[in-house]
């Protein structure tokens, strides 16, 4: 099953998709999320999100600055301060 990855700044939804994994520049190191994973929050570090569309893609960076990621059952949300 796919991973449902929406990606949000003040502004707007800049993204919203079911994925396979999205690498998040977490406070605390980079941390991978799939369909899943257990419920987590964290704080976002400037630096590049890593989407994988499916399994063995080449991922698609996005740039973002701040923010939290919050993974739920429904799937992962980072909320950037800007993103792009």
């Amino acid at each position: 099953m796919p991973l449902h990855f929406e990606l949000v700044t003040p502004e707007k939804l800049v993204r919203s998709e079911d994925v396979y994994m999205v690498v998040v520049p977490g406070s605390e190191g980079d941390f991978g999320v799939l369909e899943g994973h257990a419920p987590f929050m964290s704080t976002v570090r400037d630096g590049a999100l890593q989407v994988f569309a499916s399994a063995g893609a080449a991922p698609e960076t996005i740039d973002v600055v701040g923010g939290f990621a919050e993974v739920t059952e429904q799937g992962l949300t980072v909320l950037a301060e800007r993103a792009g």
